[in-house]
């Protein structure tokens, strides 16, 4: 089986993957971001060759979760500069909603998008 979260990263400066970019899926509490050192951590990966992790159990209750990206990471292993030292997505996971949820984002050193990919 595959998680209920899955992510594709693009960098958009390359035109290439982001390969192995760290990414956190956590809980959040009451819809605001929980701080990582404090929060309830559900998973941790990495991005593999195509920029794509499956991240966390196969079935996570409705609820409201955050994943994070460790972008300031991944563009200092490269020596670029960037403006945003990790990407913070919230998102929730509704009541009787049984397939999986998929986040991309798309990527450079001074911008980012996702959305509410299939």
């Amino acid at each position: 089986m595959t998680s209920r979260v899955t992510t594709h990263i693009l960098d958009a400066s390359t035109g290439a993957p982001a390969v192995g970019v760290g990414v956190v899926l956590a809980r959040a509490s009451g819809g605001a971001v929980v701080a990582e050192a404090g929060g309830p951590i559900i998973a941790r990966g990495r991005t593999d060759a195509e920029g794509r992790l499956a991240i966390g159990p196969d079935d996570l209750p409705p609820d409201t979760y955050t994943l994070t990206f460790r972008t300031g990471e991944y563009f200092a292993e490269l020596g670029v500069e960037t403006f945003y030292p990790h990407v913070a997505v919230t998102f929730t996971i509704p009541a009787g909603e049984p397939r999986h949820h998929h986040v991309p984002l798309l990527l450079s050193p001074f911008a980012y998008s996702t959305y509410r990919g299939s």
